[in-house]
């Protein structure tokens, strides 16, 4: 029988606080899922303690695909509840702007259990983007997010 792996620390606490990036080139939006994965969400990742948000997505940014970004505008708050290993769960995402350095890069994963996908605004309910917040990204590319 496999061992379960002990949850990583935020998870513990049932709450999270994600920096998120809206990212788009080309009139299509920048997207990542688990491999595997039925959703898809906005790339970025936690914050961990002493960053700021716009620090935390350009470092989860560079660590999970190698590229240079710079988080830009403030683009609103996200606040999400579920059920995650069967416990309630809740997160903040806090939203910018992504710009890639170079945009005519490949966005490829170097984490083994992730992968990017561009999404033209079409095809954002298929892709089913979640928080369901995100949504609005589909008619609006420059959505705000208020809580």
């Amino acid at each position: 029988m496999e061992e379960e792996k002990p949850l990583p620390e935020y998870e513990l606490a049932g709450i999270e606080t994600i920096a998120r990036g809206v990212c788009t080139v080309g009139g299509r939006l920048l997207l990542c899922r688990a491999k595997g994965g039925k959703s898809t969400y906005l790339p970025g990742g936690h914050i961990e303690f002493g960053e700021t948000g716009r620090e935390a997505l350009e470092r989860e940014m560079k660590e999970e695909t190698g590229l240079e970004t710079r988080a830009g505008a403030f683009l609103g708050v996200v606040e999400n509840k579920f059920m995650q290993h069967g416990r309630p769960h809740a997160e903040i995402n806090l939203v910018y702007e992504l710009k890639l350095a170079d945009e005519s890069a490949e966005v490829s994963a170097k984490e083994d259990w992730i992968e990017f996908e561009w999404c033209a605004p079409g095809d954002i309910d298929a892709a089913n983007i979640l928080p369901e917040a995100f949504r609005a990204l589909g008619s609006n590319p420059k959505a705000r997010f208020e809580p």
